[in-house]
């Protein structure tokens, strides 16, 4: 193995690699930093009644950004896009900063959504066009741990910015690293370069983007309206309207767990959106039925986080000392793991905070193992859709499938409750369903055939890039 292969921070690979370690900071920082900081957004702007609009119009966004700028990827290089969706995220920021109503600030969080889905994506392909396959496992470790390190002090910090000085500082704060960033990356984005194939129709891939935002926020303002009977009839509408460009945009077979990347995929997207989700829930629990701080919640929560990033780390040396050969073994028990985790914390009434800190730190230990690996198998096996599609394919189960899950999750809560239920009760519903999407993704997991994780070979005259 080549000396300058041996860490993702050599000369070779130092630049790029602090750069996209400080745009995932900065994206992670930021969507974590506005859970905290909302309901104040919203009290200033005299928008609470807009309220869920602040985190909806981010994830539609998202998903526009996600899946269209693969068809720019796949003409351009990841160069441009990426410059573009830093521009975007950089004015999002800024017109959320100077936001005077809720219209502005909702506006501003569409930027910052198209933004962050496009960065991610450029991110996602430049990861697998710079690095060798033997640092992906490394790169995507420190990938997860540039993410989650946010999740433990990102809302805190940005609580305390709110109540010393204002909720708009949080904004004006993410700027410097965002400059930081682009500085150390632009360069050697410019130098990646893709070989054009044949492919589907962009504008085709384009509408089919559009269908889908639109199905998942007809599918989202119907779960807010239960359990009236208009929010099933929405509802139901949205979701007929998202199976079809789901079908079209995700790889054949994505839906049904078929073997290869769909499987890939169908996994990643479960476990995640199950283990964000089920952080949400917990939280509540925690506060509302067992009595415990928002402060003291934060620390449970955070225990996660710190196991997550140490797993993070540590897959990369095993990955290293195996030579990916383990690769289907730890995905499945980084869900199994998962699957522990959370069915420690589903029944509400026995959970303490020693229990809470024990679920979580097994969940972290799981989503540590699976969430980068996962990714390192996908990249394996670019060369099936190309690395423009299959960066477009992991952030999109890294942002719209926990939404959407986040959304069926507070509408059980909500239909439970209107039932007669108590929050309690609710709570451990909603937790029943992330469960079993759990085990549905350690179905889907158990499809990764072994064969197909396999170390990739060099590429010396570029990448091709198909985009559906």
């Amino acid at each position: 193995m080549p000396s300058n292969h041996q860490s993702i921070f050599s000369p070779r690979y130092f630049a790029l690699s602090i750069g996209i370690i400080l745009s995932v900071m900065a994206v992670g920082f930021e969507g974590l930093s506005v859970t905290t900081i909302a309901p104040s957004i919203a009290g200033d702007l005299n928008g609470l009644s807009l309220f869920g609009w602040i985190f909806s119009t981010y994830l539609l966004a998202q998903i526009i950004g996600t899946l269209v700028v693969g068809r720019i990827i796949d003409k351009r290089g990841p160069a441009a896009p990426f410059t573009y969706a830093l521009l975007l995220f950089i004015a999002g920021l800024v017109a959320a900063a100077t936001a005077g109503d809720m219209y502005i600030m909702i506006g501003s969080r569409a930027l910052q959504g198209l933004g962050a889905g496009a960065m991610m994506t450029c991110v996602y392909t430049a990861i697998s066009l710079s690095y060798p396959d033997e640092l992906r496992a490394k790169i995507l470790g420190a990938f997860g741990t540039a993410y989650v390190l946010p999740s433990m002090l990102g809302p805190y910090v940005a609580g305390l910015i709110a109540d010393q000085w204002s909720w708009r500082f949080v904004f004006w704060g993410i700027l410097p690293v965002l400059v930081v960033s682009a500085v150390l990356s632009l360069p050697a984005f410019r130098k990646l370069k893709v070989q054009q194939t044949g492919g589907a129709s962009g504008s085709s891939s384009t509408w089919m983007a559009l269908l889908l935002t639109m199905g998942t926020g007809l599918f989202l303002v119907g779960l807010s309206m239960l359990p009236g009977m208009m929010g099933f009839v929405f509802a139901l509408i949205g979701l007929v309207v998202m199976i079809l460009p789901l079908r079209q945009l995700l790889p054949k077979g994505t839906l049904t767990l078929r073997r290869g990347m769909p499987a890939i995929l169908a996994t990643r997207g479960l476990f995640f959106a199950a283990y964000a989700s089920t952080q949400n829930f917990l939280v509540l629990a925690l506060i509302d039925v067992k009595g415990i701080t928002p402060s003291q919640a934060g620390l449970i929560v955070a225990s996660a986080a710190l196991s997550w990033c140490i797993i993070s780390y540590l897959q990369g040396r095993w990955d290293a000392a195996d030579q990916g050969r383990g690769r289907h073994m730890r995905i499945i028990l980084g869900v199994f793991l998962l699957a522990v985790g959370i069915a420690i914390v589903f029944w509400i009434p026995v959970v303490s905070v020693p229990v809470a800190v024990m679920g979580q730190i097994i969940a972290g230990v799981g989503i540590g193992l699976a969430h980068p690996v996962s990714g390192v198998v996908a990249f394996s096996q670019a060369g099936e859709g190309g690395a423009g599609q299959t960066s477009a394919n992991l952030q999109f189960a890294d942002s719209f499938t926990p939404g959407v899950v986040i959304g069926i999750g507070g509408s059980i809560l909500v239909v439970c409750q209107a039932a007669g239920m108590s929050l309690q009760s609710g709570l451990i519903v909603a937790m029943g369903f992330h469960l079993l999407l759990i085990v549905i993704s350690l179905t889907a997991s158990t499809r990764i055939s072994p064969q197909s994780i396999r170390k990739a070979a060099p590429k010396k005259e570029g990448v091709n890039i198909i985009v559906h």
